[in-house]
């Protein structure tokens, strides 16, 4: 008996966990197919009737922008990031990683402490740059900084990655006449697969969920994504629509699951391998 319990307690008291985790996406789902008078005043998860007018509305979207349009501009800047980082942080972390030149270990020592500099420093610097290049308004401050391995994060985890990796690879490459550059996109960038892979997807899922830069940047409707419009969505008429919003909500959240789901075994993997390496 003692042993059956001691088997399916951590079980048990993972599943009770898990759907802790989960209430508020099914409160979320139960929400999007409430009526307007029941989202603020009912506590009860179940709906009294189904109101799928929520989602009539939602997919109209905003400002005459339909939910397709705002997920395609989502998908854009969100696929634009992810190649930028992956690309641009890769490289850099090669360098630190591999490369020998005068003062690695300072520079890289300053890159890592760059990850203490709260994002509101650099964003008033960064706003009148792009403001003189004339990139407000556009999707080019949201992504042009992904290419330049601005995310110290990502240089971080994909260097100590390549910590780990053996260099009787690369002398081997280098033996054969290959340059750094050549071993660095036939050697070290296919070994690196799962360090690149959670870069990508925490980069995907990161700027989907962004609000804050992309209201900076973003003016014109038709530019918005699918945070900016949920935002929008609520002042429209200078009333708070919360069910279609909360559908909206639901809408948004669907793609980033699916990418999860879809990755997840990579994700993990990526994980548990960076942690060991270096």
């Amino acid at each position: 008996m003692n042993l059956a319990v001691r088997r399916w307690a951590p079980h048990t008291l993972a599943l009770l966990g898990l759907l802790v985790l989960l209430y508020p996406l099914a409160w979320l789902l139960a929400t999007s197919l409430k009526p307007a008078d029941e989202v603020v005043t009912s506590l009860d998860l179940w709906p009294s009737s189904l109101e799928w007018s929520n989602y009539t509305t939602a997919l109209e979207g905003v400002s005459g922008v339909t939910v397709s349009r705002l997920l395609g501009n989502t998908l854009l800047i969100a696929g634009g990031a992810v190649l930028g980082n992956v690309l641009s942080c890769s490289l850099a972390a090669y360098a630190f990683a591999r490369l020998r030149f005068r003062m690695s270990k300072v520079m890289f020592a300053f890159m890592v402490a760059t990850l203490m500099l709260p994002h509101h420093v650099v964003l008033i610097p960064q706003y009148i740059i792009f403001n003189q290049l004339g990139m407000v308004d556009t999707y080019w401050p949201l992504i042009l900084p992904k290419f330049l391995a601005t995310e110290a994060f990502f240089v971080f985890l994909i260097v100590q990655f390549m910590r780990g990796l053996p260099r009787e690879l690369e002398e081997s490459a280098r033996i054969d006449g290959c340059g750094p550059f050549r071993t660095y996109l036939s050697i070290t960038l296919p070994l690196t697969r799962p360090a690149l892979i959670t870069t990508a997807i925490f980069t995907f899922i990161w700027t989907w969920n962004d609000f804050f830069t992309q209201m900076i940047y973003l003016f014109a409707p038709e530019k918005f994504t699918i945070t900016l419009a949920l935002r929008s969505f609520v002042d429209q008429s200078s009333t708070s629509a919360y069910g279609p919003m909360f559908a909206m909500s639901v809408i948004s959240v669907l793609p980033i699951v699916l990418f999860f789901f879809v990755f997840q075994r990579y994700l993990v993997q990526g994980m548990a391998t960076t942690g060991l390496k270096g």
